[in-house]
């Protein structure tokens, strides 16, 4: 009796979240209740446009070309953010020789003033505090000469006795002369860096503004603080990518409109419900009685699995539809080996309670086996592939995760709730 009212409140419970979650993904209704987290459409159902840039860094040393590259990403990211664009993709690919930079921006209406906000190579440049004598409160960036074309390079080095990460750069000798006059007039006081306008660090003013203690000739210098070796890596990638020039050209540009968008998303979403329909039919004609609980687990699984992809969130696409669709087919497949075990045992005469049990049981390692390849596979896609065949990997990665609880748990409670 224990044992029976534990199954029927545990199966009880994945109903209850099963309804919640299919509440949370359907759309139309929850706006109706709240705001809160809407679906991530990508570019190819959200619309917007996609921007192609070939980076130009043949007058990059070798040495310093990932790091130029990274820190333009970086720099654009930040710029796409502040021109106020949802869910934007900024990455960079190679193709053949050449280094590219994607600007993936779902939505965008304006686009021209887009393109000319990130097609600007990025502008670094030294300026100087003042504050008001009047109003503590009140404080003036003054930009000086030194900026980023007197830069020649910048890396990551670290203190000889305590190890903490520190910013080593250096100046030609026309910037040494600059800088060596404005650490000479600002001893005490902190020199500010920005890059587009803004500091290099937004999050952290202390960070951005390191303190002059000296006067310093040559042309060499270090930024020393509380840095991360993550901080010290990211100062270092937008100094370079604002002190070496390597100038963006657009190459391609491909916009999509928004009803092509909802138009691509009404036919994956009719394709996902008919292929899925079309399994449960399949379980219900082939495995009958078994077939049920089959169809009615992938119903839950797919509640679930759809309010798991909207509350991380992940941005959907159709590639990432499809992975999500291939699923399910493997949510039906782990039942398939479950229920063609569980029929083996039953022709041995083994009562139903136990043919189950013993269904589950050597099923299991085909189940573990197959799924844990597969998302071995979609691992390797997503790291080691462009952002359309990411899409499709991640949501299989997550799908064959949430299939392997729906077939273990949810199907097995289910069966044991009707037998007992």
């Amino acid at each position: 009796m224990h044992e029976r009212k534990r199954i029927v409140a545990f199966l009880t419970l994945i109903v209850a979240v099963s309804v919640v979650a299919g509440v949370f993904s359907y759309e139309p209704l929850w706006q109706k209740i709240s705001s809160f987290r809407p679906w991530s459409l990508g570019l190819d159902l959200a619309g917007g446009s996609s921007l192609v840039y070939e980076i130009d860094v043949s007058n990059v040393k070798d040495a310093e070309k990932d790091s130029v590259v990274r820190g333009l990403r970086d720099v654009i990211e930040k710029r796409v953010n502040l021109f106020g664009v949802a869910e934007p993709k900024v990455y960079t690919e190679k193709v053949g020789k050449s280094d590219r930079l994607v600007v993936e921006l779902a939505g965008i209406k304006d686009i021209n003033q887009a393109i000319k906000m990130i097609g600007q190579t990025p502008f670094l440049e030294f300026r100087e505090v003042q504050q008001d004598e009047k109003s503590t409160s009140s404080v003036a960036f003054i930009p000086t000469a030194l900026t980023g074309r007197y830069v020649n390079s910048a890396q990551v080095g670290r203190d000889a006795n305590t190890g903490i990460p520190e910013i080593d750069f250096s100046l030609n000798d026309e910037g040494a002369v600059l800088f060596e006059n404005i650490t000479a007039k600002n001893i005490g006081k902190p020199i500010c860096l920005f890059i587009d306008g803004q500091p290099i660090i937004s999050d952290n003013f202390q960070d951005s503004c390191p303190r002059v203690q000296s006067k310093i000739s040559g042309g060499k210098a270090r930024i020393t603080g509380q840095f991360t070796i993550t901080r010290a890596s990211q100062i270092v990638e937008r100094f370079n990518a604002g002190a070496l020039p390597a100038p963006i050209t657009l190459v391609n540009q491909q916009t999509i409109g928004s009803d092509f968008g909802q138009d691509s998303l009404g036919k994956a979403i009719f394709a996902g419900v008919i292929g899925t329909l079309a399994v449960m039919l399949f379980m219900l004609i082939y495995y009958r009685t078994l077939g049920i609980f089959a169809s009615i687990a992938l119903l839950i699984y797919t509640a679930i699995t759809m309010s798991v992809f909207k509350l991380i969130p992940i941005t959907m696409t159709l590639s990432g539809i499809a992975g999500f669709i291939l699923s399910i087919g493997m949510a039906v497949d782990a039942n398939i080996l479950v229920f063609e075990r569980t029929k083996e045992e039953l022709k041995k005469g083994i009562p139903h309670a136990a043919a189950i049990e013993e269904g589950f049981r050597r099923a299991w390692t085909s189940i573990r086996d197959s799924n844990v390849s597969t998302m071995i596979t979609a691992g390797v896609l997503y790291f080691f592939t462009s952002s359309f065949v990411q899409g499709f990997a991640l949501s299989l990665f997550i799908g064959v995760v949430l299939s392997l609880f729906s077939a273990i748990t949810t199907t097995r409670l289910m069966l044991r709730a009707f037998l007992k």
